[in-house]
């Protein structure tokens, strides 16, 4: 279930919005993509400021990355994408998983080649790496 929240942004302008994603652990892909490609045309800009798990980690590429900020809250976590089958069970989805990687803009492809590729574990974007790569939030947003 998406964990966002929809919050007026300072002073600056009554209408300006911002997408705060707070605790999102992800989900499947397809509804993450309907979510960001919409905010991709409305103009809004995205604070991450907790978690943003899975299929949340796509709004790196499918958001402008100057409408994204993050706050020093800010974790995503990438892993290869699964896949029930016919027991329940988590098995890989190459096809998904092939599908995040071209979704990912090349700083982070980069970056998670140096921690080993999408997998099985889980692996996390935070601090200074992610400062590094995306702008923090400024006050008031």
């Amino acid at each position: 279930m998406l964990s966002v929240v929809l919050t007026t942004l300072g002073l600056t302008s009554p209408v300006s919005a911002a997408y705060r994603i707070t605790d999102d652990r992800g989900g499947q892909i397809g509804r993450y993509v309907d979510t960001f490609a919409s905010l991709r045309t409305s103009g809004e800009t995205v604070m991450i400021d907790g978690l943003c798990l899975s299929a949340c980690t796509m709004v790196l590429g499918l958001v402008p990355r100057e409408k994204i900020c993050v706050t020093n809250q800010a974790r995503l976590g990438f892993h290869a994408a699964w896949r029930p089958d016919e027991q329940g069970n988590q098995v890989r989805s190459d096809m998904g998983t092939r599908f995040l990687w071209a979704v990912y803009p090349q700083r982070v492809r980069s970056w998670l080649q140096r921690k080993g590729g999408l997998s099985r574990q889980m692996v996390f974007l935070q601090g200074r790496e992610l400062t590094a790569m995306y702008p923090t939030c400024r006050a008031g947003l």
